[in-house]
């Protein structure tokens, strides 16, 4: 249905604009967009009338017919019609038989069929190259919003034209489409490159550059809270601390693989003496090393490494979306080196800390996705398909001990690898990738990675990493959309605030907040001489979650006036029965 919405605006386009020329239309999640070579330049204003044209053309019920042409003919057919953007994608599946755009000796290894014939859509007066499938007719087409305009470079190449491409919504019901833009509405205020700035957790400098965020006491508080909180979890599971450089020589990853697959994803340094190397975008291959440095007894086993540490990648500028999407990210990744014999345990460990973690930030139910390789594109990694099977099999006995139903995803696996992806949904129901565990038993190989077993022979070993939160900078973008900046106390970068009314309850405050303090809290005072409705109103702002304002009755003995946020109802207390409060939200990990 999002897909022949597609071609019903573009239908509609052709009519209002006859000289339209058409690049390409996908469907995509929650709808579909189309991208237009136009006489004129669109503004959200055009909307109204496209879409009165798409509801007219909508009610004559036009039918999508497929046909099939000759691939000359239809070359000939759209030159007829004028449409360029076309006839380039057809001259692209005559020549390489294909129209993704690759380098010409990847088309050769993919080895794609040239096709003969190809089909086109009929709708009213429009006609589109196009695979299909499509609806029957324009009207089971249910309801749709045309909502954005954007610039986009035909096939993604900046030295090509900017074409104006518009999206749009498609759902089967008016309920489901309102759901959606109500929750989009919602997301927009929760925007994390909106609320970041705005609670002072990280900034971006010109100077240091995109896609490298600057994080500031508050947010570095929030992160070491999270990492420190992941490394107790491990810490009581076995794992140790390293500690890896962050630049190699190109040599380590051309070991590992990563160099073939990735190196144009690599920030790269000459040195003077002539070699490359590489700021590392990965860990696990300088964990191996570690484990590599000395002989390993199967009693020695399992090694497990724990490392939170930034990892650097070279991402296109275009691509880059607050703490989405950045240069540099800061995995807390571990290695577990054990037996095969160990693996179902050792994965179950981890699972555990997945559950335990999570339950702490409201994400109590995880959807468990097994993330596995494209037979039909083997040569996107590495090893052999006898490993990978025996991977696979593995990661469905393990969820099976778990008791949970998990989904199959294949082509999502890492090139090393097979996974268990944890799913997470938010507060306003959008779905997260968030916690992941990979096993690998190509690295291992490659690295020469062994034990000696029993009978004093080497026997080769495989390899588990697991990532709690992945990178803390995505999972900081989703936590902080989550709660919507209002964040548990055991995580909040201010716990309490505690404000004067007047100069001379600033004794008496300042005593309190040290108490707090020493109690291992973290306490923000407001001494300034604004009023006490404002510094209210800045601490609501900032989301603190406990507010004390000093005035002569508390200076002069009687319980705090605790203000909590979200409530109208001040509560009345002791400090000891504040300080017993805030240890309890602390210790529990209270949602609050």
């Amino acid at each position: 249905m999002r897909h022949s919405a597609a071609h019903l605006m573009a239908a509609a386009v052709q009519e209002l604009y006859p000289a339209a020329k058409f690049g390409i239309g996908p469907v995509i999640e929650n709808g579909f967009y189309y991208d237009f070579d136009l006489p004129a330049v669109l503004i959200p204003d055009d909307f109204k009338k496209i879409e009165k044209k798409m509801k007219e053309l909508q009610r004559k019920n036009l039918s999508y017919e497929r046909q099939e042409m000759k691939l000359a003919e239809a070359i000939n057919f759209f030159k007829k019609i004028g449409q360029d953007y076309k006839v380039e994608l057809l001259n692209d599946l005559k020549k390489r038989g294909t129209t993704m755009v690759v380098k010409e000796e990847e088309v050769q290894e993919i080895d794609i069929k040239k096709p003969d014939v190809v089909s086109v859509y009929k709708t009213g007066e429009f006609i589109d190259l196009c695979r299909g499938p499509h609806v029957n007719s324009t009207k089971e087409i249910k309801e749709f919003k045309l909502e954005r305009l954007a610039g986009a470079y035909w096939r993604g190449d900046e030295k090509n034209k900017m074409l104006q491409r518009i999206y749009g919504l498609a759902f089967d019901t008016k309920k489901e489409l309102a759901d959606y833009l109500t929750m989009r509405e919602e997301a927009r205020k929760r925007d994390h490159r909106k609320l970041g700035p705005e609670l002072d957790l990280f900034t971006f400098s010109e100077l240091v550059g995109p896609g490298l965020p600057l994080w500031t006491p508050k947010g570095t508080i929030m992160r070491d809270v999270l990492d420190d909180y992941v490394w107790q979890l491990r810490k009581k599971a076995g794992y140790q601390k390293v500690e890896i450089p962050h630049i190699t020589k190109k040599d380590l990853y051309e070991t590992s693989g990563h160099w073939e697959k990735f190196k144009d994803e690599l920030f790269k340094i000459n040195t003077r003496e002539g070699y490359v190397f590489a700021l590392k975008p990965m860990n696990c291959p300088h964990h191996t090393q570690i484990y590599k440095h000395l002989p390993r007894s199967y009693r020695d086993l399992p090694q497990r490494y724990a490392n939170t540490t930034m990892v650097y990648r070279d991402e296109q500028t275009g691509e880059l979306s607050g703490l989405s999407r950045v240069r540099c990210i800061t995995q807390d990744d571990a290695h577990v080196f054990c037996r095969s014999g160990q693996v179902k345990e050792e994965f179950l460990k981890i699972w555990d800390i997945i559950d335990t973690f999570y339950q702490a930030i409201g994400f109590e139910k995880l959807k468990v996705r097994l993330s596995f390789h494209d037979p039909a594109n083997f040569d996107k990694y590495l090893g052999t398909p006898v490993v990978w099977r025996e991977a696979e099999r593995n990661l469905r006995t393990i969820a099976k001990a778990k008791k949970v139903k998990a989904e199959e995803a294949i082509g999502e696996a890492a090139f090393y690898g097979p996974k268990v992806d944890f799913m997470a949904k938010d507060s306003i129901g959008r779905e997260w990738q968030v916690a992941t565990i990979q096993l690998d038993m190509n690295m291992p190989e490659r690295f020469d990675l062994t034990c000696v077993n029993e009978k004093g022979k080497e026997e080769r070993i495989v390899m588990i990493h697991a990532a709690i939160m992945g990178s803390l900078e995505r999972f900081l973008s989703v936590i902080i959309e989550h709660f919507a900046g209002a964040f548990p106390v055991w995580l909040a970068p201010v716990q309490a605030a505690i404000a004067s009314v007047g100069s001379a309850h600033q004794d008496f405050a300042q005593k309190l907040a040290d108490q707090l303090a020493e109690a291992g809290f973290r306490v923000e005072t407001d001494f300034t001489s604004e009023t006490v409705s404002n510094k209210i109103r800045k601490a609501e702002h900032h989301k603190i979650p406990y507010m004390l304002v000093i005035g002569d009755k508390e200076a002069g003995g009687e319980p705090l006036a605790v203000r909590i946020r979200g409530r109208k109802k001040v509560e009345i207390m002791t400090a000891e029965e504040f300080i017993a409060r805030l240890k309890r939200d602390v210790v529990d990990k209270r949602l609050f």
